[in-house]
């Protein structure tokens, strides 16, 4: 049964982290682009909520989840498989 790739949760926790403890802090309550680093903050926070659901869907589905930490670890045939979708 071939596994369903998905990010590692360690990549949602980096990326908040980073906007949480950095650029957070170095936007001023006063500057302009303060929501737009909330909204970032949410939709990261979404996205990890709903990778969330689909590996519990995948689980009651009988279907392996892999998670991979960078697109080396895919195989190759994959990566010519996007190549062909983006061109």
């Amino acid at each position: 049964m071939e596994q369903i790739p998905l990010p590692s949760h360690i990549h949602y926790e980096l990326l908040l982290q980073l906007l949480e403890r950095k650029t957070w802090l170095a936007v001023s309550q006063k500057h302009p682009h303060q929501a737009q680093v909330q909204e970032l903050i949410i939709t990261i926070r979404k996205a990890a909520a709903l990778q969330k659901q689909l590996e519990e869907n995948c689980r009651r589905s009988n279907l392996s989840v892999e998670y991979l930490w960078s697109l080396n670890d895919i195989k190759s045939d994959s990566v010519d498989e996007e190549s062909k979708i983006k061109d």
